[in-house]
């Protein structure tokens, strides 16, 4: 299980970064995930997350009964001690994947939305560049095209301040994606002790497990 979520969240951190950075393969992930979310793709995907969601779910519940058990108790049990751990990390790490499932949904739209403002640009520059090449000698003529021209030219900067706009978006989403790697590394970490943690106290129990059946 573990293993499964660190492959798919590394997966997702690679999707992010292909998107983020301009490189030959953006393109091709682009079209994919339009082929996703289209046809039957949405369902697949929101019954992938609902069982992911369900599992985040169960791994909680089954904390909140491991820590319900130790307060009845009043000891500390090293066997759920290492089952909380366990279910936290995966709680943790599932948590995360579908915050990057979310990440990666938001760049990609972005990322369109940003391709569409270009076309209708360029649009509107071809328009505008063929209004001014089209001026005739009419004096009334000549005003209602300035007047389109200069409409043209405001819709050009308002455009173009969005553009930039998206693009201010997209560096913010680079540098979550920074963090995120970040704190990726910190949950490689936790996983590194919480296995150390788990040898020591296998190690312990079978220690004291001589001992008892000697006593016996």
């Amino acid at each position: 299980m573990l293993q499964l979520l660190y492959t798919a969240i590394f997966a997702e951190m690679l999707l992010i970064l292909t998107l983020v950075f301009k490189t030959p393969l953006r393109k091709l992930v682009i079209v994919s995930l339009d082929r996703v979310k289209r046809g039957r793709g949405p369902v697949v995907v929101s019954t992938v997350g609902a069982t992911l969601v369900v599992v985040l779910a169960s791994s909680l519940y089954s904390m909140a009964k491991i820590q319900q058990r130790t307060l009845e108790a009043g000891i500390v049990n090293p066997t759920d001690q290492v089952l909380m751990s366990k279910h936290m990390l995966e709680a943790s790490l599932m948590g995360f994947l579908l915050f990057l499932s979310l990440m990666i949904d938001r760049l990609h739209h972005y990322i369109r939305e940003l391709r569409l403002l270009r076309k209708t640009m360029e649009a509107i520059k071809k328009q505008s560049r063929s209004f001014e090449d089209g001026k005739n000698g009419h004096t009334e003529e000549q005003k209602a095209l300035s007047e389109e021209i200069a409409t043209l030219k405001s819709t050009i900067k308002k455009l173009e301040s969005e553009c930039e706009a998206k693009g201010h978006r997209a560096k913010t989403l680079e540098s979550e994606v920074e963090a995120l790697k970040k704190q990726s590394e910190g949950f490689l970490m936790e996983y590194d002790r919480l296995l150390e943690d788990n040898q020591s106290l296998g190690n312990q129990m079978h220690a004291i497990d001589p001992d008892n059946k000697k006593s016996m």
